[in-house]
C-alpha cells in the first residue's frame, strides 16, 4: 500500500472516498466534494487496486488540490477501503462518499453546522437518485430539521422512514466510529456498522435538505440478480437483535420490524430473480432459519400489519407456499 499526503493538519471534516473501476464517474465525485462551500476538509481517496486509469484521475485530482490525500492499495472491497481511511482520519467529523455518486456543494456546510448547532454527533440528509437519464429529487413541502436523543436516532435507523442504514448521507462525530471497522469481504457493510454508531451518539439531527445524490448504475450490488452472499445480512441481523435487545429493549418493536422487511424483501428477491427451484428453496430455507429464532418476538409485534405477519408466518413454516403466493399474486397481477 502507498499513500500520497496532502498538506491540511487538522481539518473539521474528514471525506473518505473508496475507488474501484469508476472511471467515467469518479471526476464528477471529486469535483463535487472540492467544490464544498464547507472548505475545512481533507478527501481520502483510497485506490482499491483499479485495473482502469481510476487509480491515475486519484493523482491528478491530489495534485491539483493539497487536501486530497491518496491511498494505492491492493484490491480488498469497500470495507477494506474504507477501513483504510479510517486509519489515517484527522478530522473531527468524518463523511463517506462512494466514488460513483456525487454530492450537493452546500451538503457538509449543512451536516457540520447542525452538528454544532445542536450539538449533534450525527447529521443526516436526504437522497436523491440518479441515472443514464435522470435526477429524481423527493419533493417536500417544507424544510424540515429534527433533533433526537439517542433512543430516537436509533428508533428512525430501524424505522427507516426518513432515513436509513447508509453512512453516505451522513456526517458522524469521529467518536461514534470509534473503534468500529467495516466488515471485510462480506456484503451490506453500513447494516453491519451503522446502528453501532448511532449507539454511541449522544444526539442526532436530521435535515430534509437532498444533499446526496446516489448514482443508480445497472451492475451495481444493489441491481445485479440475488446471489448467495446476500445472505449474510441475516447473520448480520442475528447480531443487530442480540445487540439490540441486551442494550435498547424497548426498541423491540422497531428492530424486530425492520427485520421482517428485510426478511421479506429478500425473500421476494429470491423468488423472483433466481430460475433455478431448487436454488430458490435452499436460499429461503436459509432465511427460515433465521426467522425461526425470532419467530416469537416477531408475532407479538403490534407495529406490524395482518399481511407481514401472515407472510413471514408462510416463511416460518413452509417456504414453499411463500413462493407458491408470488407465484399466484403475479398470475393475477398478468393481462391477458
Amino acid at each position: 500500500m502507498s499513500c500520497k499526503v496532502g498538506e491540511i493538519m487538522n481539518p473539521a471534516i474528514s471525506i473518505i472516498v473508496p475507488v474501484y473501476n469508476v472511471e467515467p464517474y469518479l471526476r464528477r465525485c471529486l469535483d463535487s466534494i472540492l467544490a464544498q462551500t464547507f472548505t475545512d476538509i481533507e478527501v481520502i481517496v483510497v485506490n482499491d487496486g483499479s485495473t482502469d486509469r481510476s487509480g491515475e484521475i486519484c493523482d491528478e485530482f491530489a495534485e491539483k488540490d493539497k487536501r486530497i490525500r491518496v491511498i494505492h492499495k491492493k484490491n480488498g472491497g469497500l470495507s477494506s477501503a474504507r477501513n483504510a481511511g479510517l486509519d489515517i482520519v484527522k478530522g473531527e467529523y468524518i463523511g463517506f462518499v462512494d466514488s460513483d455518486d456525487y454530492i450537493d456543494i452546500n451538503m457538509y456546510k449543512k451536516l457540520y453546522e447542525l452538528c454544532i448547532y445542536t450539538r449533534s454527533d450525527i447529521s443526516i440528509c436526504t437522497f436523491g437518485e440518479v441515472n443514464e437519464k435522470n435526477v429524481s429529487v423527493p419533493k417536500k413541502e417544507k424544510d424540515l430539521i429534527l433533533e433526537m436523543d439517542n433512543n430516537e436516532g436509533l428508533r428512525q435507523l430501524f424505522k427507516g422512514e426518513i432515513y436509513r442504514f447508509s453512512v453516505c448521507n451522513k456526517l458522524f462525530n469521529r467518536k461514534c466510529i470509534s473503534n468500529i471497522k467495516f466488515p471485510v469481504g462480506f456484503l451490506h457493510e453500513d447494516l453491519a456498522t451503522s446502528y453501532q454508531m448511532f449507539a454511541k451518539a449522544n444526539k442526532v439531527v436530521f435535515t430534509n435538505f437532498t444533499g446526496y445524490m446516489y448514482f443508480k448504475r445497472e451492475n451495481s450490488i444493489l441491481t445485479t440478480n440475488y446471489k448467495a452472499d446476500r445472505l449474510i445480512s441475516f447473520s448480520i441481523w442475528d447480531k443487530i437483535i442480540s445487540f439490540m435487545r441486551k442494550e435498547y429493549p424497548e426498541l423491540s418493536k422497531e428492530y424486530f420490524s425492520s427485520f421482517v422487511f428485510w426478511s421479506i424483501d429478500n425473500s421476494y428477491y429470491i423468488v423472483s430473480q433466481i430460475r433455478s427451484e431448487e436454488e430458490k428453496m435452499k436460499f429461503l430455507k436459509i432465511i427460515q432459519s433465521h426467522i425461526k429464532n425470532h419467530y416469537k418476538q416477531v408475532m407479538k409485534n403490534d407495529l406490524l400489519s395482518i399481511k407481514y405477519k401472515f407472510l413471514i408466518t408462510l416463511i416460518n413454516y413452509n417456504p414453499r407456499l411463500f413462493y407458491f403466493q408470488h407465484r399466484i399474486n403475479t398470475l393475477l397481477r398478468t393481462k391477458y
